[in-house]
């Protein structure tokens, strides 16, 4: 039972470094934000799923996805050199849209609020 919280630290871990490496090595469009909301990690620390949520328009989002995909052993390997574990991960990328829905929503409410 002890594993679930070390597989939620490594999950939180790996975030904060996803995202930095995201936010300094990879080159991005200045109409796109692009934020880690989530990583999940297998409980044999050989496989995780992070989740990436962006703003900005349809295409930027697909090319951004498609750069992130291309650039996911760059990626791994700058997590291999900054984080220590036993085995470093296969990062999968996923787009996230409950931010967007988010969005969305609140959109909709204000609309509504406003008539």
């Amino acid at each position: 039972m002890k594993s679930a919280p070390r597989i939620t630290r490594v999950n939180e871990l790996l975030k904060r470094e996803v995202a930095n490496i995201i936010e300094k090595h990879i080159e991005h469009k200045k109409d796109c934000l692009i934020s880690v909301t989530e990583v999940n990690t297998t409980s044999d620390l050989r496989q995780a799923k992070v989740q990436i949520s962006m703003l900005g328009d349809s295409d930027i989002k697909k090319e951004m996805m498609r750069a992130l995909q291309k650039k996911r052993r760059f990626i791994q390997q700058l997590v291999s050199r900054h984080i220590t574990l036993k085995y470093t991960p296969v990062i999968e990328f996923q787009y996230d849209s409950r931010i967007e829905l988010g969005d969305k929503v609140l959109a909709m409410l204000n609309q509504i609020e406003s008539e």
